[in-house]
């Protein structure tokens, strides 16, 4: 685990993770070091034994779709996921036409989908989502700051 963790570290370096975080901005980070726009869009149909989060790269732009009916933290976590699979450079070549059959396969580069933590790449996603969102936080000294902080009570 520690291990993981120190590789996630690393791919932050270089990544300008705003402070306070504001999903908005850092969006806009990754689309500036890729060079293309990054959309995020609410998908109905995922969740409940669909994947939850998927990303789709295609030659022009990236993708990140997410389910609509979830919490606002969780829908935010799920995109960070996402966008940790595009900066650990994960790809799934072929999956597309699976999950969009009506797309023309030439257009999607790679196509990940979110349904759990069981491979090496969806568990480094996950940790490095959760690094994403508490990366450039000061540290914070008493107990009872850090409670607050874990609950997200400013």
């Amino acid at each position: 685990m520690e291990g993981l963790r120190r590789r996630c570290e690393r791919r932050l370096r270089g990544v300008r993770v705003p402070h306070p975080f504001d999903l908005d901005n850092f969006s806009a980070e990754i689309a500036g070091l890729r060079g293309r726009p990054l959309h995020r869009m609410p998908l109905p149909g995922l969740g409940s034994g669909a994947p939850c989060g998927i990303w789709m790269a295609t030659p022009t732009a990236d993708y990140v779709f997410y389910d609509p009916d979830t919490s606002p933290l969780h829908a935010e976590h799920i995109v960070l996921h996402e966008i940790a699979h595009i900066l650990c450079g994960h790809t799934a070549a072929g999956a597309g036409t699976a999950l969009f059959p009506d797309l023309d396969p030439a257009l999607i580069a790679s196509v990940l989908g979110r349904a759990g933590h069981t491979t090496a790449q969806e568990r480094e996603a996950e940790m490095l989502a959760s690094l994403i969102r508490t990366a450039g936080r000061p540290p914070q000294d008493d107990p009872l700051s850090r409670i607050a902080g874990a609950l997200g009570v400013p």
